[in-house]
């Protein structure tokens, strides 16, 4: 990795993951030693929390789900408080693969000037054989084309949870970041061109679940499309930092 380990907060939003957070969290470390592990429990009803903790990892609890918009929120704000210019988003259920975390990192603008400030694992552009259809595969391609004319910058995974990010999203993000359906992803991509956040990607692969609950079933992907059009519309509609009223 470019930054020291240290200096890389490996955050992992996780709801009722207890079946797998372990595994999950001892692979992180052993993959990445050296980088600190936080588990951010969003009101699960199950052991997570202390499984994860004797996992290794560092445990903050939320009182009820609020989302992995609402989880990350509360991710950025331990990174900026504790220190930690790097902040990387990872799924808890074992999808993403931490050994795409240093080329990930690599990507990053550390104070160079050079780089970009959010670094986006692109799940399409990986070498696995990842792929989605119906609803929610003409809702990525409208989604991924979109944001890449409105960023100015070619994004084919808008929508991946697999993030890196520099200290400049950190200390924005800590103060401003989403918390809605699909903001994390949509929504947050438009707060950071706006405040000038640079974006690229890099293709990961994905793996399958180690376990738990998918967040999708054919209900739920029916329903994506419109519900990312939604998320869309409120993400340029909401006004700009210097156009917002003041209380």
């Amino acid at each position: 990795m470019s930054a020291s380990p240290e200096r890389v907060l490996i955050v992992m939003p996780a709801f009722n993951e207890s079946e797998v957070i372990a595994s999950v969290v001892e692979e992180v470390r052993s993959t990445l030693p050296g980088a600190t592990v936080l588990v951010v429990n969003d009101g699960s009803r199950d052991d997570t929390s202390a499984i994860a903790r004797g996992a290794g990892a560092r445990v903050l609890e939320l009182p009820f789900n609020l989302g992995v918009g609402g989880a990350m929120r509360l991710g950025f704000r331990y990174a900026r408080d504790n220190g930690f210019p790097v902040a990387v988003q990872l799924d808890s259920d074992g999808q993403h693969n931490p050994a795409d975390v240093p080329a990930l990192v690599a990507m990053l603008d550390l104070g160079s000037g050079e780089g970009v400030d959010v670094a986006v694992g692109a799940r399409f552009a990986g070498s696995g054989d990842y792929s989605v259809s119906g609803p929610r595969k003409w809702a990525m391609r409208f989604l991924s084309s979109t944001l890449s004319t409105a960023l100015g910058t070619s994004l084919s995974d808008t929508t991946s949870g697999f993030k890196a990010h520099g200290p400049r999203a950190v200390d924005l993000f800590a103060l401003d970041y989403p918390a809605e359906y699909l903001g994390d992803t949509i929504e947050s991509m438009v707060i950071g061109h706006r405040s000038g956040l640079r974006y690229g990607q890099l293709g990961v692969t994905m793996r399958e679940r180690a376990g738990g609950t998918p967040s999708h079933n054919p209900l739920k992907s029916a329903i994506y499309l419109g519900r990312a059009f939604l998320a869309l519309t409120i993400a340029f509609m909401r006004p700009k930092e210097k156009e917002r009223p003041t209380a």
